[in-house]
């Protein structure tokens, strides 16, 4: 089972997203696009691990919510992604998630932490320029979330939550 730690996105910001995944395909551009549920915000990506030490190190988590608010469009390779901006409040965020499963000797990916949406794989068009919707929303949950293969199709499963104090 694959395991990652991300903030699920309010209902205003996936329709914002899904807003502008629209106006990327009328502008031509071609790729797989992410599933409207399917849109997250990756704080730790683990991998291949059991799922009740992982909650058991979520449980130590202690944040305060915040605001979260897109920001541009972006790319990693083939991959086009809006950003996030949420100041201190989503760095810290990440940071605290990564220093609990660092405790809990959990391993994830290490890579620098660039908060993003990804809305495009294996992304081939012209996108600069395309205007980015002013949508945010407040970060009061993380959530552990399960990625599995259903009839050909990835679904995400929220297995275990932590709300903010």
């Amino acid at each position: 089972m694959r395991l990652f730690v991300a903030i699920d996105l309010s209902k205003e910001i996936k329709t914002a997203a899904t807003g502008l995944m629209h106006d990327l395909k009328k502008a031509g551009v071609k790729g797989n696009y992410v599933p409207s549920q399917n849109l997250h915000l990756t704080l730790a990506f683990i991998g291949e691990a059991r799922a009740d030490e992982v909650k058991a190190a979520l449980a130590q988590l202690e944040f305060k919510s915040f605001r979260l608010t897109l920001s541009e469009l972006g790319t990693f390779g083939d991959v086009l992604w809006v950003g996030t901006k949420g100041n201190q409040g989503l760095s810290g965020l990440a940071r605290d998630v990564r220093r609990v499963l660092d405790a809990a000797d959990i391993g994830y990916d290490t890579g620098k932490f660039v908060p993003h949406i990804t809305l495009v794989r294996k992304c081939a068009g012209r996108w600069q320029g395309l205007p980015v919707p002013k949508e945010e929303m407040t970060v009061r949950k993380v959530s552990l979330m399960r990625s599995e293969q259903k009839d050909g199709k990835t679904v995400y499963t929220e297995i275990f939550a932590v709300n903010c104090k």
